[in-house]
């Protein structure tokens, strides 16, 4: 060493002192101080070649740094002093116009509450921003309510060391995330508000800041995972202090304080035996984040009606679309490693679910007389998935017998999550509850049947039912599945799910003279549409993007695809690939096939890879089913919980039954299908199904028993035939009144105009009254009504179907206008079954309600 080299002390040069052990404790409660303190990042000493420790950067950066907080704060300025001014303005206005005072109480009334909003939520993010800098020891001394998942479950391991990682490498990161937003969020969020006819959407400025990610825990699965891959979940939340600016049209706004907290899963996969070891990642969402954040620059300012709500639900639904499932983002790390193993998706099966009804929900709208009801309506999310019901106005105990069903691709960790809204049209939609259930134990049951308490609400009960049906390449599972939708009468419901992936497309032809097209491709099937990003100026575009598809019927239907030019939204080319001819091929799959496109050039080729699966039921847990009746039985507010006295013994219902059906001069044959169908079950089944499948879903309630019948009944008032069957699966009772016979003519000059009607017993509801038609002047009327009811099967073990036959002339003629009745118990376990109860009954005399 020279002489001219100046001595350093030895503690220059050694380790700095780990943060975490150093940094004073300072609580949460402070973070609003601390947020408005200003942060000086402490310099990087460096070396300069002569072994001194200098200062990293230069005059520069410190000058840059100076003219972005004169930017900021001048900005401040003028929105402070425009804020005053239009304050001031309209107090003026109203003055000089000699309006009356009452115009000013609204404005001040939602800029108080909206200042108060604002404070709240800032307030919010102040914390969540100290949590992040914050070491983990301060967190949890200062929140010991919030600790980390770590603590809360035995399974989820510390990651200190992984938190200090992302602190090192997060400069660098600000480049991978600007290319994400510029690529893909950025072109979804402009589509999206197109269709609101706002258009020029587009960042200006993305800086992700200083405060990196921080991972609360992590768990590594190492039970039920395949050898060829490794799953972790990570307790993700982030706290920035970004600084990012957008255009809309000629508007300049940012956001600022974006935060997002929520389980990432990270699955590495394949294993190979080349370095690094790991094919690639797939990084997601299990389910949908708490994301917020801050909308700053003119639009905050304009606070245009709706502009800055719509704006922010956009943006939060494309951050969905990127990486909430089943949207993943798929980094390759190995050429070895196709795309089609990494980006393809792989379903694991469907969940129908079905929102049958919802009770004594809390009633939102305000009469005039006080709380009136509420319209209350249901959004389902699975994931990045979501459904919605309709509305059903003025009714807190509503009934959607609403239908859908989710693609799930991760069978662990993922929850279905149903929110109940009243939808109001002067203001934003109230809550009224939500509810959550674990995909898991779906899968585990087979089918889940019951009552969900609300959670976020004073009261209120949901009822659900959901079956899972896992996949298989079996082309033989296909009619079962069809029979089965076929009986349950719902026309939206699946019987097979189709995997597409799109890989590239070559020698498109030319849609500009000038240059090459600006390409994407849409693939459709039914109404479903999805749609592949646009490659700029490239005749053989490469998209590696894949879908999924619910099918109806694959012998029927076919994938459409169709390859646009975005700037002339001109077709370059297009093919159908007919689904029946998948059922043909090996697996029920071709892999990375070229496919001669149409109407394009003569050596224009599609490359994809499809794969079709048949939905086959899930075992059905039957003890855990059985439990589910029984919770449902005592938490259905109403349904009375059965004694043990009340269930009456099986020969004196069957006697029961059997007399209030069918008197002895019934004339009824061997022959007769029903019976022969109670005789010979395993005989008739069989029969069956040699059938057609749309022969078999007709023939289940439209078969009868002797059209005609010789006897009045044991009163003399005549014989209803009915068929009365319920679906457990539609969670529907089906009653159809197909003829009166023998009614009695006691005057002939007054011929009675009968009709039916039906009420659900006890309680006789206005919801539960149905009614046929009147027939004129008709002793053996034919109807042949069908009527529905949604019912649970809980509490059709405890219901009785109430029949009056009544005439219309009764009314007028001053005497009684019933003819006769009939009281049905709904317990029968014949009722359950496929081809239900069919019968005749006898008319009984009317019953007097107390």
């Amino acid at each position: 060493m020279s002489d001219n080299t100046p001595s350093v002390p030895l503690a220059e040069f050694t380790n700095p002192p780990d943060p975490t052990e150093t940094e004073p404790f300072v609580p949460l409660v402070e973070a609003k101080k601390m947020s408005e303190t200003p942060v000086v990042a402490p310099a990087t000493p460096t070396g300069n070649g002569n072994g001194t420790p200098t200062q990293a950067g230069n005059g520069n950066s410190t000058v840059a740094t100076k003219s972005v907080v004169d930017d900021n704060s001048i900005f401040s300025v003028f929105y402070s002093l425009g804020k005053k001014v239009a304050i001031v303005g309209s107090i003026y206005l109203v003055g000089y116009m000699g309006w009356s005072v009452a115009w000013l109480i609204a404005p001040v009334i939602l800029s108080v509450a909206r200042d108060q909003l604002a404070k709240t939520s800032e307030k919010k993010r102040d914390i969540a921003k100290a949590s992040a800098l914050a070491s983990e020891k301060d967190v949890i001394l200062a929140r010991i309510d919030e600790l980390p998942a770590w603590v809360y479950f035995p399974d989820v391991e510390r990651c200190e060391w992984l938190n200090k990682i992302l602190k090192q490498v997060w400069p660098n990161a600000n480049h991978f995330a600007r290319t994400l937003v510029k690529e893909t969020i950025e072109p979804n969020v402009a589509l999206a508000l197109a269709n609101y006819k706002m258009n020029g959407f587009r960042f200006d400025r993305i800086i992700l800041g200083t405060i990196p990610p921080r991972i609360g825990g992590v768990k590594i699965y190492d039970k039920n995972v395949d050898r060829n891959e490794i799953i972790m979940d990570l307790d993700l939340f982030y706290a920035s202090d970004c600084d990012i600016n957008f255009y809309l049209g000629g508007m300049k706004g940012g956001i600022k304080d974006f935060q997002i907290h929520g389980w990432v899963r990270v699955v590495m996969k394949p294993l190979i035996r080349s370095m690094p070891l790991v094919g690639g990642l797939q990084i997601f969402f299990l389910n949908n984040p708490n994301i917020d954040f801050n909308l700053v620059g003119v639009i905050d300012f304009m606070d245009m009606p709706g502009l800055s709500d719509l704006l922010r639900r956009i943006i939060v639904e494309q951050i969905g679309n990127v990486m909430v499932l089943p949207n993943k983002l798929p980094i390759s790390l190995s050429e070895e490693v196709s795309a089609v193993a990494l980006k393809m998706p792989e379903p694991e099966g469907i969940l129908r679910i079905h929102v049958v009804e919802a009770k004594d929900l809390m009633k939102k709208d305000i009469s005039v007389l006080g709380k009136g009801k509420s319209d209350p309506y249901a959004i389902i999310n699975v994931g990045a998935q979501e459904f919605k019901t309709q509305i059903i106005d003025n009714n807190v105990n509503p009934k959607w017998d609403y239908w859908c069903e989710a693609t799930v691709f991760i069978e662990m960790g993922q929850f279905v999550e149903i929110q109940l809204k009243d939808s109001d049209d002067s203001k934003k939609d109230e809550n009224l509850g939500r509810a959550s259930i674990d995909i898991a134990s779906v899968i585990k049951k087979g089918v889940v049947d019951s009552w969900l308490t609300l959670e976020d609400a004073k009261h209120g009960l949901l009822h659900v039912r959901l079956q899972w049906y896992k996949l298989t390449a079996d082309p033989n599972d296909l009619q079962q599945i069809l029979l089965e939708t076929q009986l349950l009468r719902v026309t939206t419901m699946s019987s097979a799910v189709l995997s597409v992936f799109i890989d590239s497309a070559r020698h498109l032809k030319q849609a500009r003279s000038s240059s090459k097209p600006d390409p994407y491709l849409v693939c459709s099937l039914n109404k479903q549409k999805q749609q592949t990003a646009m490659i700029m100026r490239d005749d053989s575009p490469v998209w590696e993007q894949g879908f999924t598809f619910l099918v109806s019927n694959p012998d029927n239907e076919s994938l459409n695809i169709k390859i646009y030019d975005q700037k002339t939204g001109n077709d370059i080319g297009q093919y159908t690939y007919t689904l029946s001819t998948l059922l043909k091929q090996f697996n029920m799959e071709v892999i990375q096939q070229p496919f001669q496109l149409q109407k394009s050039g003569p050596e224009s080729k599609l490359y994809m890879s499809l794969s079709l699966r048949i939905l086959k039921p899930g075992e059905i847990d039957k003890e855990s089913d059985a439990l589910e009746q029984v919770a449902a039985l005592t938490r259905s507010s109403s349904v009375k919980t059965p004694d043990v006295a009340v269930v009456a013994p099986p020969a004196f219902k069957e006697s029961q039954t059997s007399s209030k059906r069918l008197s002895a001069e019934s004339p009824i044959s061997e022959e007769d299908p029903a019976v022969v169908a109670k005789i010979s079950p395993a005989m008739s089944a069989s029969t069956s199904s040699e059938k057609p499948i749309s022969e078999l879903a007709a023939s289940v309630l439209t078969h009868r028993f002797p059209d005609s019948t010789a006897s009045p009944g044991e009163h003399g008032l005549g014989r209803m035939q009915l068929s009365i069957r319920y679906s457990a699966q539609r969670q529907k009772l089906d009653v159809t009144i197909h003829k009166i016979q023998k009614i009695p003519l006691r005057d002939p000059s007054n011929i009675p105009d009968p009709y039916v009607k039906l009420y659900l017993l006890p309680g006789r509801s206005k919801e539960s009254k149905r009614k046929t038609g009147v027939i004129k002047d008709n002793c053996n009327p034919v109807y042949d009504a069908s009527f529905e009811y949604l019912i649970s099967i809980a509490e059709l073990r405890q219901t009785e179907l109430e029949v009056t036959v009544c005439t219309q002339k009764g009314f007028l003629s001053g005497g009684s206008p019933i003819i006769g009745m009939l009281k049905i118990p709904l317990d029968d376990a014949e009722i359950t079954t496929q081809s239900g109860l069919n019968s005749w009954f006898d008319l009984q005399p009317e019953i007097r309600h107390e």
